[in-house]
């Protein structure tokens, strides 16, 4: 893997003093003519002074071209009649695609050879293409995920989000720090995408509304805005599997109505002549800006709203063009709000049918909520959005008027039969309970046909708790779909050497039904498969181990236990919880160095929010233990940790494979469901973890013994926090005060010894996330982890049985229920 982009273009891939290999076969001489068209004609340079870039730019583009005809049949098809999915979503984590795309068209071991026979490395070029930054975690790669299921399963879609120019950030430690630098994926152009320039929207801000009334009619109301964007379309293909479906991925960007004042630059003010493009573009050039500022709150919104509009406006003229009369859009359309996000539909989609489309209020309320449907994804009061009424007075005066509107509508019934005062607020889309905010949660399920939750627990929740009152109010709107994963991805295209292993023994038809993994049991006591099992498996933990040295310059041992914990950095995840076990354990080997520990290798990677200082903190926590850990003699062979920077998809992709121990570890009742887990479990690994998520359905699927569960209950949580006995600091065990204290002394932090108490004042305040109270029950929990190590054949057994159970969490899965039970799309 080259170390720099400078070194690919200091050194071309192939030199015409060296021999290039025949491709032989039809189809690999045509695809090489295919590369060596595009890096002439397109890349604009010959073999003997190519890059790898030019190689990697003119390869995706032959790649893309083979796409090029079956999705032009496709969105034929689409455009037959059949009902589409459009899947509104902030975040679409979609990785790099010249291999996701190889694999699904089956072009992969034709690309290598074509361009073996140019003197030139598949796997090398691939390594150029960066991650796509539009996106961040979960949410963006169950997106991705969800949009290739939907082309493998022939279900016509279209994804909508922004095409965000420096996604999320990209992410280096400094001295353990993380620091936030610009991501950028765009900087040499994107081979894979579209730009639609005739394809442009209007989007507008501010101004004022104008009302109309008259006499027997409805007032008409116009609004006025003082701002337009232009939404402006960049299309990219989403390859199914096998090539036989192709849809479509259409971002927006942001762009001026005006690209300059020239009135302005004339006069000499040449910076103030792009304020206004400045405005504009900031919207499509970072995913989730700071909100800790008035600005960052209303770029925030005005994101959100600008994909909405651009995206519910391009669905509309399409389908007025296709079907002509907007009372068939549901017959036509189902639009799935990716969580709250987006909720901006409900009202955006009334006034482009009630204000611009001139239909009755009645009429287009039975459209919107016959086409709307929202996936829940969090309880946590944070993520279920509230804007402030100010602001969105500010921002969209019309579409707050809408607002008031649906919730009269909504309350009316409520206050007519003289309901509680308390029943009414709790439902109310406006809550006034602290300043006047508009509840985007509420909005989104009132407006939708089908509320979703993404794991059973999530769901069962939800209808407890966040959307209790509104479940009584509209009985069988909530319903589940477990989240899945796409097993293209995450193991054909992940973990080449167990795929084959896998084919070998369960035939081609593994590669096509998930379901098929199922016959792997068969095999889970066979030593003879198990030493194969294995073998795949060392493999993937060299190539691992020799990047995080190559990384971090951390030297790991591959027959050791790695111990993996890959999510965003958020307290309710728990890193602390894993980093404080880090801390006893080192403890007590250091206490008892004779005695024989479980070689073990703790890996976390993971991105904070810009503005979550005490996620950050947690990053520099690890990263200072890790530099004590590693560096003691008495621990050496016996403990390593390892904090891998800037935590992506192609990251997840090496980590994956290689992971002995995933750790799902969340405190019960917050994970909404997980799909690392899925994937961990996938190839392989076996999870430690809380009966939070999608992690109970796991343990139904692959047997208690084959899973480490610890920890409390959603319910226990709930109890123990109404007794008060996370306050209770005398209930903490002599192993977790140890730990606290060496962090408290500064032990892991001798320059500044002070510098984690505010995480250890957190747990002795209130401890919120219940690291004290589980800590007991997952030190407990890791060493049955040590005991089960110690015999391989028991442990390669229970890895076997995870792989082979598994195959119900496949996205194909997921989406097949989405179609029957919410979009009603056949499949």
């Amino acid at each position: 893997m080259p170390s720099s982009a400078h070194q690919d273009e200091a050194e071309p891939a192939y030199r015409a003093s060296e021999p290039a290999r025949p491709a032989s076969g039809t189809e690999t001489e045509a695809f090489q003519q295919a590369i060596l068209a595009k890096l002439t004609y397109d890349v604009g340079t010959d073999p003997a002074h190519a890059t790898d870039h030019d190689w990697f730019t003119a390869t995706a583009l032959a790649v893309r071209d083979r796409a090029m005809d079956r999705w032009m049949v496709s969105k034929g098809r689409n455009q037959a009649g059949d009902k589409q999915v459009c899947y509104f979503s902030l975040e679409f984590l979609i990785g790099r695609l010249l291999s996701d795309t190889l694999n699904n068209l089956r072009l992969t071991d034709c690309a290598r050879d074509a361009l073996a026979g140019l003197g030139v490395d598949l796997d090398r070029i691939r390594a150029i293409e960066p991650d796509a930054a539009l996106g961040n975690g979960g949410l963006g790669r169950l997106a991705a995920c969800f949009m290739e299921s939907m082309a493998s399963l022939e279900v016509p879609a279209y994804g909508y989000g922004i095409r965000y120019e420096h996604g999320l950030f990209r992410q280096e430690l400094r001295d353990g720090w993380q620091q936030e630098l610009p991501e950028d994926w765009l900087i040499r152009e994107n081979p894979w995408e579209f730009e639609r320039s005739d394809l442009v929207y209007r989007v507008t801000f501010g101004g004022f509304v104008e009302e109309f009334p008259a006499s027997g009619r409805p007032t008409r109301f116009a609004w006025k805005p003082a701002e337009t964007v232009q939404a402006v379309a960049f299309d990219t293909p989403v390859v199914g599997w096998r090539g036989r479906h192709v849809n479509t991925l259409r971002l927006w960007s942001a762009r001026a109505a005006e690209p300059l004042r020239l009135d302005a630059f004339n006069s000499g003010d040449h910076v103030g002549a792009l304020a206004d493009r400045a405005r504009a573009e900031a919207i499509s050039r970072v995913l989730y800006p700071g909100d800790e500022t008035e600005a960052g709150r209303e770029l925030r919104l005005r994101q959100e709203f600008f994909f909405t509009s651009a995206s519910l406006q391009d669905l509309l003229a399409r389908h007025t063009r296709l079907h002509g009369d907007l009372h068939t859009l549901p017959d036509h359309a189902a639009i799935q709000l990716n969580d709250t996000h987006p909720a901006l539909a409900v009202a955006e989609l009334m006034r482009l049918l009630v204000d611009e489309r001139h239909l009755a209020w009645d009429d287009a309320w039975a459209i919107a909520t016959r086409t709307l449907n929202y996936t829940n994804h969090t309880l946590m009061p944070e993520a279920l959005e509230r804007w402030p009424v100010s602001l969105m007075e500010q921002l969209l005066p019309r579409h707050l008027q809408i607002i008031y509107h649906i919730n009269w509508l909504h309350l009316e019934p409520l206050i007519r039969r003289s309901a509680d005062i308390e029943l009414i607020k709790a439902v109310s889309v406006i809550d006034e309970s602290q300043g006047r905010y508009v509840r985007m949660g509420h909005l989104a399920f009132i407006g939708a046909h089908k509320v979703n939750g993404v794991s059973a627990l999530h769901t069962d929740l939800m209808r407890q708790t966040v959307f209790r009152d509104l479940n009584a109010l509209y009985p069988g709107r909530i319903v589940n779909k477990t989240n899945g994963i796409t097993f293209r991805r995450w193991l054909h295209q992940a973990n080449p050497q167990l795929t084959q292993l896998l084919t070998q023994e369960l035939g081609e038809a593994v590669l096509d039904d998930p379901g098929a993994l199922i016959k792997l049991e068969r095999l889970a006591d066979d030593s003879a498969f198990q030493d194969r099992f294995r073998s795949q498996r060392s493999a993937s933990k060299i190539s691992l181990a020799k990047l995080v040295a190559d990384r971090t310059g951390v030297q790991i041992d591959p027959s050791a236990l790695f111990d993996i914990h890959i999510k965003r950095i958020h307290e309710y995840k728990r890193q602390l919880l894993n980093i404080l076990e880090v801390v006893a354990l080192y403890d007590a080997i250091r206490s008892e160095p004779g005695r024989h520990w479980v070689p073990r290798v703790k890996i976390f990677a993971g991105k904070a929010a810009a503005s979550y200082h005490r996620a950050k903190l947690i990053i520099k926590l690890a990263n200072d233990v890790a530099k004590i850990v590693n560096s003691d003699p008495v621990v050496a062979g016996r403990l390593k940790v390892v904090f891998l920077p800037n935590y992506n998809v192609s990251l997840a992709e090496t980590i994956i494979p290689a992971a002995d121990l995933s750790e799902q570890i969340s405190t019960a009742g917050m994970e909404a469901s997980g799909t690392g887990n899925m994937k961990l479990a996938l190839n392989g690994a076996l999870t430690i973890g809380t009966l939070d998520g999608a992690n109970i359905e796991i343990r139904e699927c692959v047997g208690e013994e084959n899973i480490f569960i610890f920890g409390m209950t959603a319910e226990e949580v709930e109890t123990y926090r109404k007794a008060g006995l996370h306050r209770d600091r005398a209930g903490w065990s002599a192993r977790f005060e140890n730990a606290i204290s060496l962090i408290s002394a500064g032990a892991f932090s001798p320059d500044d010894p002070h510098r984690f108490d505010s995480l250890i004042h957190a747990l002795s305040s209130d401890d919120t996330f219940m690291v004290a109270g589980d800590f007991d029950s997952y030190w407990a929990t890791q060493r049955r982890v040590d005991e089960l190590w110690q015999e391989p054949s028991a442990w390669s057994r229970a890895s076997v049985l995870n792989t082979a159970r598994v195959g119900w969490f496949s996205a194909d899965r997921t989406i097949r229920e989405y179609a029957d039970d919410i979009w009603k799309v056949p499949v």
